[in-house]
């Protein structure tokens, strides 16, 4: 079973580590695809392009089902991993952050690194805010206007949203429901006559 919410970020926010003469500069960023954690991390590469890592971890999907870390070239696990604990510990999701290292001439080791890259991290997440936003299942309803006010009804309820009206002969609406009230508002508007209730997706 899904959560009817998830946690996310909402604005950009960095921070910073020193450690044995390396530092560690963090940043958070709230994303939605693929597309802009890659854009993102082009952009960071340009930008600091003379680092010697650039390490990063992502959660994507109202589901949490896109995640992925990387090391990019310190040893396994030390970087992206710990790095992804925070995104868990924090239960985020929609979220890239990414931790850009200056090496200063002096290895840390295993357990050095694993905690260097933590605390870099949560430094560029006490930087931020995070939000509890509620799960939506979208769809499209089609009835007959004489059946409006049997509809409109039910759409009063908390929790429902019109994004997208057209009211002619035959109305059509796009609306946002709420997971928590999902069943009893696809139940109820499937009770009226000649409404077509179709999902479209959850956001």
């Amino acid at each position: 079973m899904f959560d009817d919410s998830y946690n996310t970020i909402t604005i950009n926010s960095e921070g910073k580590y020193t450690e044995k003469g390396s530092k560690f500069l963090s940043f958070c960023f709230p994303v939605k695809s693929e597309i802009e954690v890659k854009e993102i991390l082009a952009n960071l590469r340009k930008e600091y392009f003379d680092a010697r890592h650039h390490c990063y971890a992502y959660r994507l999907g109202w589901d949490k089902s896109a995640f992925r870390f990387n090391d990019d070239g310190e040893p396994s696990g030390t970087a992206g991993r710990p790095i992804y604990g925070q995104i868990l510990s924090n239960d985020l999701t929609n979220v890239l952050i990414v931790v850009i290292r200056y090496f200063g001439g002096t290895k840390l080791g295993v357990s050095g690194l694993i905690n260097a890259y933590k605390i870099a991290t949560i430094e560029a997440l006490h930087s931020n805010k995070i939000i509890e936003i509620a799960i939506k299942d979208l769809y499209h309803i089609e009835f007959n206007y004489d059946k409006m006010s049997d509809v409109m009804k039910i759409l009063k309820q908390p929790g429902i949203e019109l994004i997208e009206t057209d009211f002619n002969t035959i109305c059509n609406i796009t609306l946002s429901v709420t997971k928590t009230m999902t069943v009893q508002a696809y139940d109820a508007l499937t009770k009226v006559e000649n409404t077509k209730v179709e999902y479209i997706k959850t956001i």
